[in-house]
């Protein structure tokens, strides 16, 4: 249809819309890890990046289990603070968001990271379900993003 058309950073390899990725993905800022790939049919790049990031949540995810089972909450808001900035570079905002959470309620705060929460049992609570959360989100992402480079697991 005439007018509809998508400027090429803004299509995936088979050249869908980043829209796809609905509000798991700031399109914005994902758009601007692609606009560093040198080849448009390769992303390898981006590819990179992306995958680099798969390997660090799932051990990421696997630490934040472990500590949880010893509930360390500090190291559980480090581990929060570690992974949020990893999914703001790529624009994951759901998994941002909770990982953030993750980073307050280990630091014993509220959600907003604006009240104190003393009690440890409360805080681990809201992390164990904060966790199991963001895991859920990571893999919508996971599997959004493989779509997107046509990985053969999806």
């Amino acid at each position: 249809m005439p007018g509809t058309t998508q400027p090429a950073e803004d299509r995936s390899e088979d050249g869908s819309t980043n829209a796809e990725f609905g509000d798991n993905i700031d399109a914005a800022t994902f758009e601007q890890i692609l606009e560093m790939d040198d080849d448009e049919d390769e992303r390898e790049f981006s590819r990179s990046i992306v995958y680099d990031f798969f390997t660090q949540a799932a051990d990421t995810f696997r630490k934040m289990d472990e500590k949880l089972e010893e509930k360390d909450l500090e190291q559980l808001s480090a581990l929060g603070h570690f992974l949020k900035g990893s999914s703001a570079t790529l624009g994951l905002n759901k998994v941002k968001d909770s990982c953030e959470k993750i980073q307050h309620f280990g630091a014993h705060k509220d959600e907003t990271g604006t009240k104190e929460e003393p009690d440890d049992e409360v805080c681990l609570s809201r992390l164990k379900t904060t966790i199991a959360q963001a895991k859920q989100e990571y893999a919508e992402v996971e599997i959004a993003l493989k779509k997107f480079y046509h990985d053969p697991e999806v």
